[in-house]
């Protein structure tokens, strides 16, 4: 079945790399990366920022950087993460802004900590902006093919990936391999009764890969996920449904996007209507119909991100569901129902949505599915995203277990980094949960057996006041500039931008509140009530010197929480000291007594390394942390007599 919504002919001419002749099809590349969705975008590009010969292999040359799903990035967690890519020299926050159709800063009435920016973008632009970066990177060739298997080399002490067999029976050789092959792995799709071989409309499954993986003795599990139909623009009764603006003074996602001339593209909104009664009449009355509940999908979906089928089931009590009407892009009228992800037959789909108020005449130009698919247990992995067992393979995005255009982003710059370093022999990159969103990811999925879908909030986060959309720059920019995967111009733009937050904050101390000569800007500022916006209004100095508000919510933030911020790096250290605590490699761990059995499967099954990655398995306690951490001084104590010199006669 093909996609009505795409385009028949790919774009070969921003691909300069995609046609190799024989004598250099099987030439050695440094790191290969499968899959050009978003996290193989950034693992492909972070590679080749690092100096690697980087080939990138997908299905499609047409659907690079492709939105699957929803056409939006950010939103609570997740807009921190697209950040922070940003801040390390990352595509993805560059490409929303050159794309986006709709910014909004989200939680304005919480506090700085929890802020964080989404946008609608074209899907199509978006796309098209991702293919042209990376058709045009010099250090990065661009093949279109599906990879049926992995070379792997048995002979050493542990296997070790040496290349990729392609469909067509070609090799291609690599150092090291990231797999980002998303929803792709061993594939179906699913629409009421009806199922069919793919990851994504229009497109197959990959199904060598999966058989290679299990091989290779890696935990290979099962997940779903689920996409909602598309409708005609001019059939939905816009007139009865409530509009929701952008933000009428948006922000943009990268460092490098310049207030003048932002945003780029106009602006347009999204509108919102209802679930009801009768569409939930429809959907319990044929709930035997949809795979999940006809037991035709053995994954289990994303809980934070559910089926209109499971929402009406689990909530039976909520007598509606909000729908967003969210536009594809500025010159198509294709228009997403963001809120009604669904796999019931396409008949029913047609009945309860057409009971739902604006949508009473709508045309369907695509029904919603679902796909499942096979993903890797992230407990294989270590903090590079590499496997553990396998020398130099490493995976990124939703073949993790998670889910996500963000999620995967991130995941593949890690990936993509850490290959090319290990490859030239250099110290890894890690990130920890107090230094960035990604840290936090990354170490949540090593440490878990996840058997959902992965999904990134800002609760996660335990250290969240350090880890603020607006200073992801100087958190992690100077970091990456050090191993060469942020460019001299975004230091550059850190310092420039360092230097306005010192400028901005001397000038908040050295100006009086009027009428109170005693009391400064800044220790006003520091008052819950009072906010940035107030201030300016009163100060032409503030005008002048902080026309970015990026600025002024940086130093804000500064003068606000930093009693709490102090507070929160004092446990970030306390937290050090546990993370310290090794946990001995020889403690045979299932003869630790006292431990409760769910505590002692999980330590065995996870393995981790420090007592800091114990305490955050779920299933284990601080009295299992405590326990283990007695055994553990014990252990060192029989050591250390075990290793005393005899000082008998």
């Amino acid at each position: 079945m093909s996609d009505p919504l795409e385009p028949v002919e790919p774009r070969a001419a921003v691909h300069p790399h995609s046609s190799l002749g024989p004598s250099e099809f099987g030439r050695e590349c440094d790191v290969l990366v499968v899959g050009g969705g978003h996290a193989g975008i950034e693992a492909a590009l972070a590679a080749a920022r690092l100096g690697s010969r980087v080939t990138l292999v997908t299905f499609r040359l047409d659907r690079i950087g492709e939105m699957s799903c929803n056409p939006a990035i950010g939103g609570q967690g997740k807009g921190q993460l697209v950040r922070e890519v940003d801040a390390l020299g990352g595509l993805m926050g560059r490409a929303t802004d050159a794309t986006g159709i709709q910014f909004r800063m989200l939680n304005t009435a919480k506090g700085l900590a929890v802020q964080a920016p989404r946008a609608q973008c074209d899907r199509h632009l978006y796309r098209e902006e991702v293919t042209r970066v990376v058709g045009q990177n010099a250090g990065v060739r661009v093949i279109g093919s599906s990879v049926s298997g992995l070379l792997v080399d048995a002979s050493g002490a542990s296997p070790r990936v040496r290349g990729v067999r392609l469909a067509d029976g070609r090799e291609l050789s690599a150092s090291a391999i990231v797999l980002t092959t998303g929803t792709f792995l061993a594939a179906v799709m699913h629409t009421g009764e009806a199922r069919s071989k793919g990851g994504r409309i229009g497109e197959d499954s990959c199904d060598g890969l999966s058989a290679d993986l299990l091989a290779l003795r890696l935990p290979v599990g099962r997940l779903k996920t689920g996409t909602p139909p598309r409708f005609a623009h001019d059939s939905i009764d816009w007139a009865r449904l409530a509009a929701q603006a952008g933000d009428p003074q948006p922000t943009p996602f990268s460092f490098a996007t310049a207030r003048a001339g932002f945003p780029a593209l106009p602006q347009v909104p999204c509108h919102i209507t209802h679930t009801n009664a009768l569409a939930h009449a429809t959907i319990r009355a044929n709930i035997q119909r949809a795979p999940m509940y006809a037991g035709r999908i053995q994954g289990v979906g994303p809980r934070y991100c559910p089926s209109v089928e499971d929402k009406v089931m689990r909530f039976a009590e909520r007598e509606r569901h909000q729908i967003f009407l969210e536009p594809e892009g500025l010159s198509t009228d294709v228009v997403y129902a963001n809120g009604i992800s669904t796999s019931l037959p396409a008949e029913i789909q047609e009945t309860f949505v057409r009971a739902i108020e604006g949508l009473e005449h709508v045309r369907f130009l695509r029904h919603g599915y679902a796909v499942e698919y096979d993903f890797v247990q992230p407990s294989a992995l270590d903090r590079t995203l590499a496997v553990r067992a396998v020398r130099g393979l490493y995976l990124a995005g939703q073949i993790n277990g998670t889910s996500g255009y963000e999620e995967a982003a991130a995941q593949g710059l890690v990936a993509g980094a850490n290959a090319a370093l290990w490859v030239q022999d250099r110290a890894p990159f890690v990130l920890g949960r107090h230094e960035a969103y990604i840290g936090v990811l990354v170490d949540d999925l090593v440490v878990s057996q996840p058997r959902e879908p992965y999904r990134m909030f800002s609760s996660r986060a335990e250290y969240r006041l350090l880890l603020r959309q607006d200073d992801a720059d100087r958190r992690l920019t100077r970091r990456g500039a050090e191993i060469g995967l942020v460019e001299p111009a975004g230091l550059a733009r850190l310092e420039a931008r360092e230097r306005s937050l010192e400028v901005l904050r001397r000038t908040l101390e050295s100006l009086r509140v009027p009428g109170q000569p005693e009391r400064s800007l800044a220790e006003h500022l520091r008052r819950p009530e009072v906010r940035r916006a107030e201030l300016v209004a009163g100060s032409e100095a503030l005008r002048v010197l902080a026309p970015g508000s990026d600025v002024l919510t940086t130093v804000e933030a500064d003068v606000k929480y930093a009693g709490y911020v102090q507070r929160q790096r004092d446990d970030v250290e306390r937290m050090r000291r546990t993370e310290a605590t090794l946990i001995p490699a020889d403690l045979d761990l299932a003869r630790v007594s006292g431990l409760r059995r769910e505590a002692r499967e999980k330590l065995l099954a996870l393995k981790p390394a420090s007592l800091g990655a114990a305490a955050r398995i779920s299933g284990v306690n601080p009295p299992d942390v405590a326990l283990l951490a007695v055994h553990i001084e014990r252990h060192r104590r029989e050591r250390t007599l075990v290793s005393r010199p005899s000082t008998g006669s």
